[in-house]
């Protein structure tokens, strides 16, 4: 026995040596992978959306993927997405050169878990769209709006008594966030979710009014929107700061069989495309039976990113303008847990190559969002506004600290990394607090090490969890 110690030192090393692992594990621990799937699964949004089929245009407010004309080449999306009408046109007459198209309404997600008093999660979605119109009248390539959650008191898989502390959707550049218990966040829930109800806004342009695939959330609770779809009324639902508006679409996830059944959903396939156009302009009006329910399917944030690195044959998507680099601690793993971009410090491009020479946009790695560091607001609106850029640049310069006195570069502890590179692992939570001074935000950098597997995280912006 060490001198000193005595019978009841050793006891308590004893018992200490026992507890403290437990604890250990009971403080940080990790989700299966099976089990960040099904989050992502049962948290998906349904999303009803207005259309404009105008002139033709039916289909045109399909989601869809990167890859629907199956060319791997994202420059062209918006002028073949021009053609969708014709998609669908020849569908119905039978084989044709369109038939290699893969519309595939999808969402790219991600799962950020860490560890903060508890485990949490940030679930974001991202609704993929070929093109969209601005308010002045302009064809923009690559539109995609995201819905972002902040999931709390997670125990386990889905339904253990996790809630949804808030959520944030797109309005073009305003970031809307409604919380708990607030009556605009509504979700339906079924026997395989517990679905976000959103609407959104149709491809087209218009002054002062909702447009261009903005996103709003449904102010209406599940039960009265299930009772008008049982009556067959007017197919409407109430959005954010904005009254009610018309529904043609409603987008369910495939991965949640309760809520595919609920809506009598389908997938978009060359046989089905016709079935499954609205041909309602933005300002007609449709009963809940013609709705057109389609199926949509969740793909990764990853396997877009590394579309945008150096050695990843950007050119073919992306402009070699305004490059971001990145300090990689971590590979871009594929859906196998094989490496696609390696560790170390990697040079990224993320403006978007239009072959029509309209529009250059900002792909993944150029949005706010990636790293948390945009703006709240509390409300939407028409007269632009809301956009600031301040915060996002304050965080990358390190010269804003977070709500815990920590800076960019002090929470992960790379000060080489202000005004000069991202660490792969930069992320700022937001508390859901709207702070109206300017550059300011509330909430904080997850520090350090926190995506390692032993201090119970995981960064899903990185990682490929389904089967491409």
């Amino acid at each position: 026995m060490p001198r000193g110690i005595g019978i009841w030192g050793v006891l308590a090393i004893a018992l200490a040596s026992l507890c403290w692992p437990a604890r250990a594990q009971a403080q940080s621990w990790s989700l299966t992978q099976a089990q960040r799937q099904a989050y992502l699964h049962y948290y998906a949004p349904i999303v009803f959306k207005r259309a404009n089929a105008d002139s033709s245009r039916h289909g045109y407010d399909w989601i869809t993927n990167f890859n629907f004309d199956q060319d791997g080449d994202f420059s062209n999306n918006k002028l073949n997405w021009k053609n969708i009408d014709d998609y669908i046109n020849a569908s119905r007459v039978g084989p044709s050169a369109y038939e290699r198209w893969s519309i595939r309404p999808t969402l790219y997600t991600s799962l950020i878990e860490f560890m903060d008093g508890g485990k949490n999660l940030v679930l974001i979605y991202h609704i993929y769209h070929a093109l969209d119109k601005n308010a002045a009248g302009d064809y923009q390539l690559h539109d995609w709006e995201r819905v972002e959650m902040l999931v709390k008191n997670v125990v386990g898989s889905p339904g253990s008594g996790e809630y949804v502390a808030h959520a944030v959707v797109t309005q073009h550049k305003r970031n809307v966030i409604r919380h708990y218990g607030h009556a605009d966040l509504n979700f339906m829930q079924t026997a395989t979710g517990n679905h976000l109800m959103i609407w959104q806004a149709e491809w087209s342009d218009k002054l002062l009014a909702a447009h261009g695939q903005e996103l709003r959330f449904v102010t209406n609770p599940a039960s009265w929107v299930s009772s008008q779809m049982a009556a067959n009324a007017k197919a409407e639902t109430g959005v954010n700061n904005d009254g009610k508006k018309n529904v043609h679409y409603a987008f369910v996830p495939q991965g949640s069989p309760a809520a595919v059944s609920t809506f009598g959903a389908r997938a978009i396939t060359y046989a089905t495309a016709d079935q499954l156009a609205s041909r309602s302009d933005n300002g007609s009006s449709v009963s809940w039976a013609n709705v057109k329910r389609v199926t949509y399917e969740l793909q990764d944030l990853a396997d877009i990113v590394p579309t945008h690195w150096q050695y990843g044959g950007y050119q073919t998507h992306w402009l070699s303008t305004d490059p971001r680099d990145f300090f990689l601690e971590s590979p871009v793993l594929d859906e196998a847990g094989q490496a696609e971009v390696s560790p170390g410090m990697q040079r990224f491009f993320a403006v978007t190559r239009d072959i029509e020479n309209e529009d250059e946009r900002e792909g993944y790695l150029h949005k706010k969002w990636f790293f948390g560091t945009y703006e709240l607001n509390s409300s939407a609106s028409d007269t632009g506004g809301g956009g600031s850029s301040v915060f996002h640049d304050r965080s990358w310069a390190g010269t804003v600290a977070d709500s815990r006195g920590q800076t960019r570069a002090s929470a992960s502890g790379y000060p080489s990394s202000l005004s000069t590179w991202w660490w792969q692992h930069d992320y700022f939570v937001h508390s859901g607090t709207v702070d109206s001074t300017d550059g300011v935000e509330a909430g904080f950098w997850l520090p350090g090490q926190w995506y390692h597997p032993a201090n119970g995280g995981f960064d899903g912006r990185w990682v490929q969890l389904f089967p491409d």
